[in-house]
């Protein structure tokens, strides 16, 4: 974990998505602070190239609105999301105080994106289940264990079955993290990305990188470069939604 422990700044970020040729993110939390919120808010309004942030607020907290009223008079404030992975109880996102919170968000047009693994895929169909007209992103295909001699196939199940909802859009990010292997391949990659394509379609799917953490088994361009041989055999039409259009219409992008 060294490697992470330095700052990254925007002029880090920057030189990472010019020399992958990626002309626009969105930049996502990663403490559960509404201080560090507000500071991704203030550094994407000084750089064109992040055009929106996914922050975090206290969902399950009495006075959140108020947080949320604030948070929202920024026009980069695109969604919010809670580290739900994290929680060691596999229900936390049905608890009643948190959902009181997510209630909220469609009345500030907010998304929520769902970070969980696998193994909380059942709990968090129960979830969405119970906001039908609140927009949601699954983070990084919800984590499945991957390894070049086994395919995690209790995570397709339970991930196909959370696809069915057309309120639900899912990120391809992340994976590299999640190979047990001690080098991982496209191809040991490739299941996962079909299943994902053929789940949530290039309509529904978009890609992320999970910079800066993706450092701990790859390059953010080898990442790219990665997720480009995989998607090569979409239409040009479908590379567009995949690599831009969908996160432009799922986190209300200008």
């Amino acid at each position: 974990m060294s490697q992470l422990r330095r700052d990254f700044d925007a002029d880090d970020l920057r030189a990472e998505i010019t020399a992958a040729s990626i002309d626009g993110v969105v930049s996502v939390q990663a403490r559960q602070s509404v201080v560090e919120s507000e500071w991704l808010l203030d550094i994407a309004s000084k750089h064109d190239s992040i055009k929106g942030v996914v922050g975090w607020v206290p969902l399950a907290h009495a006075d959140v609105r108020s947080v949320i009223e604030r948070l929202s008079h920024f026009d980069l404030f695109k969604s919010v999301r809670h580290v739900v992975q994290d929680e060691p109880d596999d229900g936390f996102v049905l608890g009643k105080e948190f959902n009181r919170g997510i209630a909220m968000l469609k009345e500030y047009g907010l998304v929520y994106d769902v970070l969980i693994f696998a193994r909380q895929l059942p709990s968090s169909i129960q979830f969405v289940d119970q906001h039908p007209d609140q927009e949601f992103v699954l983070d990084h295909i919800a984590k499945p264990t991957i390894a070049a001699t086994a395919f995690d196939d209790t995570w397709e199940r339970h991930f196909r079955e959370l696809a069915k909802r057309p309120h639900v859009t899912c990120k391809f990010s992340a994976l590299v993290t999640e190979v047990r292997d001690e080098a991982w391949t496209v191809e040991t990659l490739r299941p996962y990305w079909d299943v994902a394509l053929e789940a949530f379609t290039p309509q529904r799917l978009m890609f992320g990188s999970d910079w800066p953490v993706c450092l701990l088994r790859s390059e953010y361009r080898s990442w790219v470069a990665a997720v480009t041989e995989l998607s090569k055999s979409l239409s040009s039409i479908e590379q567009a939604d995949f690599w831009g259009n969908t996160a432009v219409r799922a986190y209300h992008l200008q």
